[in-house]
């Protein structure tokens, strides 16, 4: 449908919008390179200034932009307002610590002084996609801004009220006209805006293909990219743990997002001795939880996000039962008006299939049913991805392995995988590579430059 607003929860289309002509998409390239030769020199005392108020405009606005994500991708109406809140607190975590992440480092050497600085680089183009549309975009924004450099924006054509809202509460906070422009524009666009000289690196998070597009087109003009990419996470329940707590997050961990995250535990890797019980309880929460209007306070599973999404997963799912898959709970789309699918458990998954290689991003789990901890870490490796993975046990020992033997970007133990400003998050494999957040994350697009004075 191009660039528009469709409810996913009705199909019901909320607003269509004319994507950017080539000249209009020159005006903004010229527009962000003229506002970075002197947004650069700005202080971080100001940009920080900045960052904070759009943090305040985004509490106390977070219900508005709360339901503009609802409406545009389905999420429930709680988790969105959420998500604003994380943002805000990625704005303020980034207006505090820049600064200190940016300053020079004195190194001795034979110099009379000598130093490593970090400048920014000037126009970062960022392919964001629709799943957490102002969260993706704020964890790259609020790094960029602080850095000196200036951001544009190819958001998810389902999302383009997201993206509009991000750059007016950026505007509103005082950050220069030019500094953070949205392009509305389609996915063929992409590359001319990468190849243009103005533009000197891009992130990307979303699917394999999308980065293995967007990185060929920057490799041929020697330009840096950060990739953000699919995952299959595993999540390992070994004798020891707490099985209370383990199949809890189980849940959370699974249907977080309508099952639409790429760090979502997809793949439930369970010890012999516990696996029945686990099965068994694990069905009776995805049973309970209740599928409707996203926007209902008790709603826990809203729709998927484009009917190509819905069509998607269920040819998945029928692949996977044809390829000798036995489905627990759910199985098929709900029917009726928008893009509703329950609550699934497929288990008895051949290892030899695709369904065990692939990702499946929607409420779909898969159980595996192993003998120990080393089947165990050789499943979780066996995919293409290393994202992230999460792992319970009570054994140290256990434990130490399960964090070095784990080929991920991230392992957490006795905790759901998520993304936190303090630590850096990315991939391995096909899961992208480069890191977001923390210190790791603004580094990645500055000039870090030696300075040797005789």
């Amino acid at each position: 449908m191009g660039i528009a607003t469709v409810n996913p929860a009705t199909g019901e289309l909320i607003k269509a919008f004319e994507a950017l002509t080539d000249v209009e998409i020159e005006r903004k390239l010229a527009l962000a390179q003229h506002t970075f030769e002197h947004y650069r020199h700005t202080s971080f005392a100001q940009r920080s200034q900045w960052l904070t108020a759009a943090a305040q405009i985004l509490d106390a606005e977070k219900e508005t932009f709360g339901k503009i994500m609802t409406l545009e991708m389905g999420k429930p109406l709680k988790a969105a307002i959420a998500e604003v809140e994380k943002c805000a607190a990625v704005c303020r975590f980034y207006a505090d610590r820049a600064a200190e992440f940016l300053a020079d480092v004195p190194v001795q050497t034979d110099a009379s002084k000598s130093f490593v600085c970090y400048q920014p680089i000037g126009v970062v183009l960022a392919v964001m996609p629709w799943n957490y549309p102002f969260w993706q975009v704020l964890r790259f924004a609020a790094p960029a801004l602080m850095a000196g450099n200036v951001g544009l924006l190819k958001h998810a054509s389902n999302v383009p009220q997201s993206a509009l809202a991000i750059e007016d509460v950026l505007q509103r906070a005082g950050f220069p006209e030019g500094a953070f422009q949205t392009l509305l524009i389609g996915a063929d666009k992409v590359a001319a805006v990468v190849e243009d000289h103005r533009v000197k690196a891009a992130t990307l998070t979303g699917s394999e293909p999308a980065g293995a597009s967007l990185a060929a087109t920057a490799g041929k003009q020697i330009k840096k990219v950060v990739l953000e990419l699919g995952g299959s996470d595993p999540f390992i329940v070994l004798p020891s743990a707490d099985l209370e707590a383990a199949i809890a997050t189980a849940v959370t961990a699974r249907m977080i997002n309508n099952g639409q995250s790429c760090i979502a535990a997809k793949r439930f890797i369970v010890a012999d001795t516990i696996y029945d019980e686990f099965e068994q309880r694990l069905v009776a929460k995805y049973q309970a939880l209740k599928v409707g209007d996203p926007m209902l306070p008790d709603t826990d599973i809203g729709p998927l996000a484009t009917p190509g999404i819905l069509k998607d997963l269920d040819q998945q799912v029928q692949t996977a039962i044809h390829q000798g898959a036995r489905v627990l709970v759910g199985g098929k789309p709900l029917g009726g008006r928008g893009n509703f699918y329950p609550p699934t458990i497929l288990t008895e998954i051949p290892l030899d299939s695709s369904t065990a290689q692939d990702e499946l991003f929607g409420p779909v789990a898969m159980l595996f049913r192993v003998a120990d901890i080393d089947t165990a870490i050789q499943l979780a490796n066996s995919t293409p991805f290393g994202l992230g993975a999460s792992a319970w046990t009570a054994d140290e020992a256990e434990q130490t392995r399960l964090m070095h033997e784990i080929d991920a970007g991230s392992v957490f133990i006795n905790s759901m995988v998520k993304s936190d400003p303090r630590l850096p998050f990315g991939g391995t494999k096909r899961s992208g590579f480069g890191r977001e957040l923390s210190i790791q994350g603004i580094h990645e697009f500055v000039n870090i430059k030696t300075v040797w004075v005789k």
